[in-house]
């Protein structure tokens, strides 16, 4: 009896183990095809390997040096920043290489603390609170702040990280136009049905390197009692007089109840993210947000060098402001030429192409010239607005950003991009 059964068993797991094979060799089919219809369509994403610290001039794996860096987040050059670095060591050496659990078992150590009060205080906030990485940050506002009472109403080109974390939550849901005032007054008037109503934007849209109107939005909110939450990811040490970003640029800090933003550009370019606004919401953020509660905290070394990082911010606003001309230059210069530069005065400076292939294609040639850039095409932005995104550093100097110029005439003309 027990051999009858066995053999079953056995037959069984054979039956088993086939009908396992054949869904696995059924997804790699699937897998195949996508992938070989991203290559199809030249939207396919390459990474490539480098080989010496962030900055701008990098060395490429396979040996290529001497390379002009201008799609880094690096905005203030602290990536690579000596004191940066020796902060990060001291932190690594004091508190150890990590925690090994999250913040409320035994994952707070002083640094932590110490940093989210420096970063209240940096934005004139009552408190703040660490993530992993804004887009966690992102994905742990919304579920815990709003309910099914509740309305959000979201800007159509904010960032995915937004974008999901509003799936997260059961509010009402609103999309306004792209920055467009008149369809947010809309939605508002809409969503007085709704106990609470939160407008949510970037702050400085990361594709199209434009900046949100937060004056008008501001009085859209106070004239339809709503609450402005900002992500201000690429904003966040080098918009305004001190780099506080687009609510400081634009006279509303006192306007703006959320801030979101990231450890991960600007800030020393390591990683995490925060949230900064009243401290009761901050304290609810530490008992509900589940990426802060089943996240490990910060390491250590990532923590010392955003500390020192908003340590050299405060000093003094000279590296922030030095931003300005630097980004004049650039977008001048390639306006002169004949490109089409997207935004206005933010030192994102999308160079817009349209197609796909041909974005891909004059940044593998601009690279041979020296210069590492990368295309952007669907689904990062939408289809038929393909670009190369230039990112302009405090570190570039005059020559680095005439050289990336002059590479981009010569393969624009190459390409038909220019006449």
């Amino acid at each position: 009896m027990w051999r009858g059964a066995a053999v079953r068993a056995v037959r069984g797991t054979g039956s088993s183990r086939a009908a396992s094979g054949a869904a696995a060799a059924q997804l790699r089919r699937w897998l195949e095809g996508e992938l070989e219809g991203i290559r199809g369509a030249g939207t396919w994403k390459s990474e490539r390997v480098i080989a010496s610290r962030q900055g701008p001039h990098l060395r490429l794996a396979g040996g290529g040096a001497g390379i002009l860096n201008f799609c880094a987040n690096n905005y203030l050059g602290l990536s690579s920043h000596p004191q940066v670095i020796r902060a990060a060591v001291q932190a690594l050496e004091e508190f150890g290489a990590g925690l090994s659990s999250v913040r409320f078992i035994c994952g707070t150590q002083s640094i932590h603390k110490d940093l989210e009060e420096k970063i209240a205080r940096f934005h004139q906030r009552e408190d703040a609170i660490l993530y992993a990485s804004c887009f966690d940050a992102n994905a742990g506002i919304f579920e815990a702040l709003l309910t099914p009472e509740d309305a959000v109403l979201s800007d159509e080109l904010n960032h995915a990280s937004i974008i999901d974390g509003i799936r997260l939550c059961k509010a009402n849901k609103y999309r306004y136009k792209h920055m467009d005032m008149h369809d947010l007054e809309a939605k508002l008037q809409d969503a007085q049905k709704h106990r609470l109503r939160l407008v949510a934007t970037d702050g400085a849209f990361s594709m199209d390197g434009d900046i949100a109107p937060l004056r008008e939005i501001c009085q859209l909110a106070q004239k339809y009692d709503a609450l402005v939450f900002i992500d201000e990811c690429h904003a966040t040490g080098f918009l305004g007089p001190n780099g506080r970003g687009t609510d400081e640029l634009l006279g509303v800090m006192d306007k703006v109840t959320i801030v979101n933003s990231t450890l991960g550009k600007a800030l020393g370019g390591a990683a995490g993210g925060y949230t900064t606004g009243p401290k009761p919401l901050i304290d609810l953020l530490r008992q509900r947000s589940r990426p802060y509660l089943f996240s490990n905290s910060l390491p250590p070394a990532v923590v010392g060098c955003a500390s020192k990082a908003l340590d050299l911010l405060m000093e003094s606003n000279a590296i922030a402001q030095s931003m300005a001309a630097k980004t004049q230059r650039f977008r001048s210069k390639m306006t002169a030429a004949g490109f089409t530069i997207s935004g206005k005065d933010h030192p994102i400076c999308p160079v817009m192409l349209g197609d796909a292939r041909l974005a891909a294609v004059m940044a593998e040639d601009m690279l041979s010239r020296g210069i590492y850039v990368i295309g952007f095409s669907y689904p990062v932005v939408p289809k038929g607005k393909a670009r190369i995104r230039v990112q302009i550093s405090a570190v570039h100097s005059d020559e680095d950003i005439d050289r990336c110029v002059e590479a981009f005439i010569e393969v624009g003309q190459k390409h038909g991009a220019l006449p």
